[in-house]
């Protein structure tokens, strides 16, 4: 045998031991193992690397501990809402949130999420008016300022953001940044060397080992949250970087929604960041000390959970919400999502809701920022046309809201898309919203997205070239480890 045939033969072999753990050892879904089966297949070297890099199992241990969290009474708070749930006794004078006890039940026995109902509540989704807000918010800082984000750049509104923050530190306010080391693969450390200098503390999300390879990459944070003082929090779509402000000539104008939160919530984000923190770092731990989690005086009425997932949970928690939230619709379920590539599970949910007569609407956008995400969006939002649901293609700019409102008293705003990737592979957090002036606040900004968006016709759907409808099968077949 030449060598040839001898590398030939080896690679055949490496890739059929491979085979052999994605389908019995990994215990992976249907989807996914038939998807890098295909990959294993066609492409048998590029595709030995690429399930290496982006295939492995994340062991659903856990990442992150929740030892100390006593100190601040979390757990006799659950206990508490559990209980009242269970007994039949739960009452929080909020309507919207009396008629979704199962939904709130679920998040809190699940996934730990409180039910808060003291908050207030403003809505961006305009970039330049979310960083206005945060940067004056920030320079009113006296104690601390946590900030947390999947992407970091150290363009013009981030350097902006840092120089803030150097200020910040030197006054002695402390400052923390953590950022997702893939998705700020563009950042450097010496960016926040003054910053350093100054106490502020940053860290970065699952880095690599090894120079250019990271063997977890596939696993990204994607949460995006600050919170200031323990008094206010954000939340949402909203990265770090000058395209979020419309700077971008390839995307134009970034259409975003975003949340800023005072109330109890912010306690609950503050968690959601100390948990991300403490995986990442090795030297800054922090504790759940009192002084992290003040005291807040009652100034709102809006009820939320402020809710997680990520591949190291057992459900998947966001998405669940996503589905009982559209089952449970009597009349409207509307989305926003800048990819459309649910699981069976969520598709069925959404195709049952137009078939049975709701007012299913479906905002994407115009233009792909990854192409293969964006054919196979186009391949779903085929099916459920079909069953009934309207779609519309946003036309100034681009679309990165990951909003749903049903029957315009329920929300959910947040860092989840309607995809695969968010649901299963990436960390993220989302604000489940009981309050109907908020339903009917971003019902308002959905009916102003409308006057810059075209409606996808069926019949316009079915004309698309032989060549779409390739792009979108590829797609449709790899959608489930996109």
């Amino acid at each position: 045998m030449d060598l040839y045939s001898l590398v030939v033969s080896m690679i055949l072999f490496l890739n059929m031991i491979l085979a052999v753990i994605v389908i019995f050892m990994e215990n992976k879904d249907a989807g996914p193992t038939w998807a890098w089966l295909m990959v294993l297949f066609f492409i048998p070297i590029l595709g030995f690397i690429l399930y290496l890099l982006f295939g492995q199992n994340l062991t659903r241990s856990s990442l992150f501990e929740w030892e100390d969290r006593k100190k601040i009474g979390i757990e006799e708070m659950i206990a508490e809402q559990t209980s009242s749930f269970r007994s039949g006794n739960f009452s929080c004078h909020n309507q919207v949130a009396e008629n979704h006890q199962g939904l709130i039940y679920m998040l809190l026995a699940n996934n730990d999420a409180i039910l808060t109902t003291n908050n207030t509540v403003k809505i961006f989704t305009d970039g330049r008016e979310k960083f206005d807000v945060l940067f004056e918010d920030i320079k009113n800082a006296h104690d601390f300022i946590h900030l947390q984000y999947y992407i970091f750049k150290n363009d013009e509104i981030g350097s902006k953001l840092i120089q803030l923050l150097i200020e910040k530190a030197k006054q002695g306010v402390k400052v923390r940044i953590l950022y997702d080391d893939l998705g700020s693969r563009s950042l450097r450390r010496r960016a926040f060397k003054e910053l350093l200098a100054a106490g502020g503390e940053v860290e970065a999300f699952f880095p690599s080992k090894f120079p250019l390879i990271n063997f977890r990459m596939n696993y990204r944070n994607h949460r995006k949250l600050v919170i200031i003082d323990g008094m206010i929090g954000y939340i949402g779509g909203f990265n770090v970087g000058d395209e979020y402000l419309g700077l971008n000539k390839k995307f134009g104008y970034w259409r975003d929604t975003h949340l800023r939160i005072t109330g109890s919530s912010v306690h609950a984000i503050q968690t959601r960041f100390i948990l991300d923190w403490n995986q990442a770092s090795h030297r800054h731990d922090i504790s759940y000390l009192p002084t992290l989690f003040p005291t807040v005086q009652p100034k709102g009425n809006i009820a939320m959970q402020i809710v997680s997932s990520g591949p190291d949970s057992e459900w998947e928690q966001i998405k669940y919400g996503y589905i009982k939230m559209i089952l449970s619709a009597r009349k409207s379920i509307w989305v926003q999502t800048p990819y459309f590539i649910p699981d069976e599970s969520l598709l069925d949910a959404v195709k049952i809701a137009a078939l049975t007569g709701k007012d299913v609407r479906v905002m994407i956008p115009n233009k792909p920022d990854h192409p293969f995400v964006y054919w196979a969006t186009f391949y779903h939002i085929g099916k459920i046309l079909k069953a009934g649901a309207k779609v519309y293609i946003y036309d100034n700019g681009f679309i990165h809201a990951k909003t749903i409102i049903v029957d315009h008293t329920l929300s959910s705003v947040g860092t989840a898309n309607i995809d695969v990737r968010s649901f299963r592979l990436n960390f993220e957090v989302n604000a489940f919203l009981y309050d109907e002036g908020i339903a009917q606040a971003l019902t308002e900004s959905f009916y102003e997205d409308l006057k810059v968006s075209k409606e996808l016709t069926l019949e316009e759907y079915n004309r698309r070239s032989l060549i779409i409808r390739f792009k979108e099968s590829i797609s449709r077949l790899l959608s489930p480890i996109l």
